[in-house]
């Protein structure tokens, strides 16, 4: 399982990426591909998915039999980067790229290390128009510290400046540019690129660490990490879950700055994905309804560990480690969307699977992150919980986790899907 984290992190240097890795498993798992655009036409048994942007993906099973309900775990595949605005900019001798941040990120984290350039690129063709990926694989960028010499204080702290601070050297004066470089990775010119999504993308690859290999580091790991394993308990289980229920699996873009563009999660876009469903399967009215109201779902974001540098930042009545297992997220405002239905469902469905379960909430003096779990909530009025995997530094450029913990999402995620939920009524469920 480690090893296929692993590839998913590699292999998912953007959104873009990301959606490309999770659809390369899907069909090698049997999944067909379905155009938004096109007419759906559905076999019970077979599996399906679809993409918006390139970088959202939904897919799902058809049950054999009307479906009864809906088994749906959604994450996000974006992380905080910078996105490029320009290509070269002349400065002092040097050529810069422009950036943007995107996201709430640790600035300080991108500072000194390697860095390169990926995301999409849209290409004039005979045809017309067509979006390609772009990852320039080899060390390319830095952003480079100012020297201490000229800021005796920095270790005081440091109030960056992202136009000042974080504009990342591309090299000498009258080197080619960046359009050059994506254009000659493309195999076309230069003029025929109409525009692009881009972004610096951090170069170190993931590694474990610890006496014995406990804990790994890597960039993405939020929200990468439950992106990856919950797709590999979907593929585990959604072969054999309940017949009555259609399992979904969801993958967002935009989480990190509100959800709310027509591929995040405060869009349509699952809403849609599940109406079409319907649509494409004997039902009616009342069984839309129903299908609705015996359905359940797991918002899937990764959790803040107890930090041992600064424990006082958590709460002492919540402590979570990593090695803990699943994290069960609660948050008086509403921000996650467990409460004591789903929580005690969630612990449940773990209890039986045998898979450890730990709880997050934050101190009552700190404001909490939120995810997209509450946003959901706007267009699927169905019961769901909130869970991730504990790790450190989050948004940091590289981040830190536990080997173990992914394990124990996968094998949650897919004894989710494998379990039988019914709603005998509004907060009474059976789970065989």
């Amino acid at each position: 399982m480690y090893d296929d984290l692993v590839e998913f992190l590699q292999e998912s240097v953007t959104p873009f990426h990301a959606a490309a890795t999770a659809e390369s498993w899907l069909c090698a798992a049997g999944f067909t591909r379905l155009e938004e655009a096109d007419y759906w036409s559905l076999e019970p048994g077979k599996g399906y998915y679809t993409t918006r942007n390139g970088s959202s993906v939904v897919a799902w099973r058809v049950p054999q039999h009307a479906i009864g309900g809906w088994r749906i775990v959604a994450s996000h595949s974006d992380s905080p980067s910078w996105k490029i605005k320009a290509d070269t900019v002349e400065n002092d001798g040097c050529r810069r790229l422009s950036v943007e941040g995107y996201g709430g990120m640790i600035m300080s984290t991108w500072l000194d290390r390697p860095l390169t350039v990926g995301g999409r690129a849209l290409v004039k063709t005979e045809d017309g128009i067509e979006s390609r990926l772009v990852y320039l694989d080899r060390d390319l960028l830095v952003i480079p510290s100012l020297a201490i010499h000229f800021q005796r204080d920095i270790n005081k702290g440091h109030t960056f400046n992202p136009q000042v601070d974080m504009q990342p050297l591309w090299g000498p004066a009258g080197s080619r540019t960046l359009t050059d470089l994506v254009a000659e990775s493309l195999g076309v010119e230069a003029a025929d690129i109409l525009d692009s999504d881009l972004q610096l993308v951090t170069r170190q690859a993931p590694t474990q660490i610890g006496p014995d290999g406990e804990f790994f580091m890597a960039p993405r790991i939020d929200d990468l990490e439950c992106a990856a394993t919950t797709l590999l308990g979907f593929l585990d289980a959604s072969g054999e879950t309940d017949s009555a229920c259609a399992p979904v699996w969801a993958m967002f873009d935009n989480e990190e700055v509100g959800s709310s563009s027509r591929m995040g999660a405060a869009s349509s876009y699952l809403r849609d994905v599940l109406d079409r469903i319907l649509e494409a399967v004997p039902h009616s009215a009342q069984a839309s309804h129903r299908a609705m109201a015996n359905s359940f779902m797991l918002s899937a974001d990764n959790a803040h560990a107890t930090h041992p540098n600064f424990p006082q930042k958590s709460d002492p009545c919540a402590p979570v480690r990593l090695g803990g297992g699943v994290v069960l997220k609660y948050n008086a405002s509403q921000k996650y969307t467990t409460n004591a239905v789903s929580g005690a469902i969630f612990r449940a469905i773990c209890r039986k699977a045998d898979v450890p379960v730990q709880v997050f909430t934050n101190r009552a003096d700190e404001a909490g992150g939120s995810t997209l779990g509450n946003l959901q909530s706007h267009t699927l009025p169905i019961p769901m919980a909130d869970i991730g995997c504990a790790q450190f530094a989050m948004h940091s450029a590289v981040e830190t986790a536990s080997v173990t913990d992914a394990e124990a999402m996968t094998k949650a995620v897919a004894a989710f899907y494998r379990v039988h939920l019914r709603a005998l009524g509004d907060g009474t469920y059976t789970l065989e």
